[in-house]
């Protein structure tokens, strides 16, 4: 049964970023890059903010479909690189490097902001 909420909460959290990149690339074309690292962000905040409220107060089949299942959803390590050789592939190398670089940086951030907001 954990597999199978997890599976649907894995399906709300692609939603909500599909959502973000959506409205993003709707106002602003050329920000497409950012909104994956905006998801990225958001996604790992809620996962620290989660990690810290869900250990040990939580079961951990919730602590599952909500840090695998939403945040790991919303947060995917492939398109973090994938879109960055997309860019690099239409002859934008330095902003691609950008994109790698920043993006762990965020996304660690995000996490400890997650945490703190959790205390």
């Amino acid at each position: 049964m954990t597999a199978l909420l997890v599976a649907l909460a894995g399906g709300v959290g692609a939603v909500v970023r599909f959502v973000m990149e959506y409205v993003v690339r709707r106002r602003h074309p050329t920000q497409r890059p950012w909104a994956t690292v905006a998801a990225n962000v958001v996604g790992t905040a809620l996962a620290g903010y989660g990690a810290y409220r869900l250990t040990g107060l939580a079961d951990v089949h919730l602590r599952s479909v909500v840090l695998t299942g939403v945040c790991g959803g919303m947060t995917t390590f492939s398109s973090a690189f994938a879109v960055p050789a997309i860019i690099a592939r239409e002859h934008h190398p330095r902003y691609a490097v950008a994109l790698v670089l920043a993006t762990p940086l965020l996304c660690c951030g995000g996490f400890l902001v997650g945490m703190s907001l959790a205390h």
